[in-house]
């Protein structure tokens, strides 16, 4: 029985769209009279994943996807668009003077012309072109753990190299790991949704497995640890151009901040007072939280709560014993603390208007308690 494929990004089954017969094996392998007998076209299974929605094939990668293999070059066009891309990618992300890395860098064309920009650029490739170039170091990342010579980089650029990479999360989160917290990155893989739009069913290679629209480029890369700055098509609208930064961790210190100041105006408030004397309105989940986080089981008497549903039972974690509002007639209770989230000005008016006059009333806010 067949196994139906799966996706190389997220691992969901993949669906055929379409079989191509009698495909080249692979785009740069020119035989010649003596290896002609060897050369085998074969079928080409084009796919769709049914969750991501990434086209690619289901074969075997070409033998040689570390490597890249540039016919570009030799075009002045070319050179002339890479220029000003290069000149503009530099001088909107500030980053003259900063070192910078082409992942697949061939035989250094590109990075030549990245250098000339007035960046400090070095290039890692798996082919020959590591042998022939002082900037250019013999590597390929395919694990997060890959940390390489000189990182980390203050920016990246990978051109029409990622459709080869048959683990892509691997290599793109392999990128992230050798780039500094920030760091901005250009990214261009060929454009499928031209190919849709032209109807080019002569793009499809075994050499590239994976044919990218915006959506699932974005997708992607925002799946690996990069936020996207923008995306679109370039170079008469046959590559996808992405300019993406890579997603710093975010800061939790202000929160931090902020539970410290709260445990300082609870702790105030509460050392005035008897564990007896004291109880909490709200068994929501941010008061549960705070009665936890806070340590505030044997600072108050209990917890009331209007919904029914929860008095008479006990809080989780902390076992404060919860019980309907009117426990607050009693008289020896003195305060109340109000942790009812939205409806805390509602409870409070509640407070002030049918309970004892004398009864203290504290609001926890943002920033502590503010007594009402």
């Amino acid at each position: 029985m067949h196994k139906q494929p799966h996706c190389r990004v997220c691992d969901s089954p993949l669906s055929l769209l379409l079989t191509l017969q009698e495909m080249p094996a692979m785009a740069q392998n020119f035989p010649d009279t003596d290896s002609l007998a060897d050369d085998k076209a074969e079928d080409l299974k084009v796919c769709q994943c049914l969750t991501c929605g990434l086209v690619q094939l289901d074969c075997e990668p070409v033998a040689y996807f570390q490597e890249v293999i540039r016919a570009a070059a030799f075009s002045d066009e070319m050179k002339a668009f890479r220029l000003k891309q290069f000149a503009r990618f530099i001088e909107a992300y500030q980053l003259a003077g900063k070192r910078i890395l082409e992942v697949g860098a061939g035989a250094g064309e590109y990075l030549d012309l990245m250098q000339e920009q007035g960046v400090d650029a070095w290039g890692i490739e798996a082919g020959v072109g590591a042998g022939h170039h002082p900037r250019i170091s013999k590597s390929y990342l395919d694990s997060d753990s890959k940390l390489l010579d000189g990182a980390p980089y203050d920016g990246f650029f990978c051109l029409n190299f990622l459709e080869h990479m048959p683990d892509l999360k691997g290599s793109l989160r392999a990128i992230a790991s050798n780039l500094k917290p920030g760091a901005t990155g250009l990214i261009e893989v060929p454009n499928f949704d031209m190919i849709l739009e032209k109807k080019l069913f002569s793009e499809f290679i075994r050499d590239h497995l994976f044919y990218f629209t915006e959506t699932t480029l974005v997708t992607l890369l925002q799946q690996t640890g990069f936020e996207v700055l923008s995306c679109k098509p370039v170079w008469h609208d046959y590559s996808l151009s992405a300019i993406v930064k890579k997603r710093s961790t975010i800061n939790l210190t202000p929160l931090i901040n902020a539970k410290s100041q709260i445990e300082r105006s609870v702790d105030s408030f509460t050392r005035q007072f008897r564990q007896k004397e004291i109880v909490i309105w709200g068994a929501g989940h941010q008061a549960l939280a705070v009665i936890n986080m806070l340590q505030l089981k044997h600072k108050v008497a209990c917890v009331v709560d209007s919904a029914t549903f929860k008095q008479n039972k006990y809080t989780p974690g902390s076992h404060i014993p919860i019980y309907s509002p009117q426990r607050i007639h009693g008289e020896e209770i003195k305060a109340v603390i109000v942790m009812a989230a939205s409806y805390s000005d509602e409870v409070a008016a509640i407070l002030r208007r049918d309970y004892r006059p004398e009864l203290r009333v504290a609001v926890l806010r943002d920033d502590g308690l503010e007594e009402v």
